[in-house]
């Protein structure tokens, strides 16, 4: 059985998620990936946020780079962790990294097989889609000049787009967002911050935190 939460903005809901888990002892592992946030210089507020609400909510993260790693060491890194996330950030570069290190195949055995927790936050929430080709235009595909398409992690049979209603996206949605959505065949989910998508196999529910 698969289970995913893909949210908004994953700092604003951690505490609403944990409801739908049980906790014991020692499954509360949580690989945190960061690797999306990594084209950003600074201090990158959005990881420290979402690092300390998911402390807060019980899991216990350590921090996680796919970049540079390959398939066995991936697998071997990642088998002791009960929740896998993938941070906000760039999502054509964290795809171009996926695939050079041999991650997507590692991150769907580890979901569809393994029965490991999926949470992702903005672009960690995106990139879960078959095709990610709806955030070209607002990432920069230029910190992935090695993609030769926009396939993503096909976990989900959708596109989760996040900040909907946020002010700070609303020109981004308006002027190219909404228009590369429409340009696709992919089944569409909005998403404001205070929401997330909880995905068990083939059924899903938005959830307002």
């Amino acid at each position: 059985m698969k289970t995913l939460f893909l949210a908004s903005n994953v700092a604003s809901v951690a505490s609403d998620i944990v409801k739908n888990i049980t906790f014991s002892k020692t499954n509360r592992k949580l690989a945190f990936i960061n690797t999306p946030a990594e084209v950003y210089d600074g201090e990158r507020p959005w990881l420290r946020e979402d690092r300390e609400s998911l402390k807060r909510a019980g899991f216990k993260p350590f921090d996680y780079t796919i970049t540079d790693k390959n398939e066995k060491q991936l697998r071997n890194d990642l088998s002791s962790a009960d929740f896998v996330f993938i941070s906000g950030g760039n999502t054509f570069y964290c795809l171009e990294k996926a695939r050079a290190s041999g991650f997507i195949p590692v991150i769907r055995d580890l979901v569809l097989n393994q029965g490991k927790v999926y949470i992702g936050s903005s672009a960690g929430s995106l990139i879960a889609a078959p095709d990610i080709t709806p955030a070209t235009n607002i990432d920069d595909t230029a910190k992935a000049p090695n993609l030769k398409d926009y396939k993503g992690f096909n976990l989900v049979d959708l596109v989760v787009l996040p900040h909907w209603g946020s002010e700070r996206f609303k020109e981004l949605y308006m002027k190219t967002r909404l228009e590369k959505s429409y340009s696709t065949n992919n089944k569409i989910i909005l998403l404001t911050d205070n929401q997330y998508l909880y995905v068990k196999d083939d059924w899903y529910q938005i959830v307002e935190a």
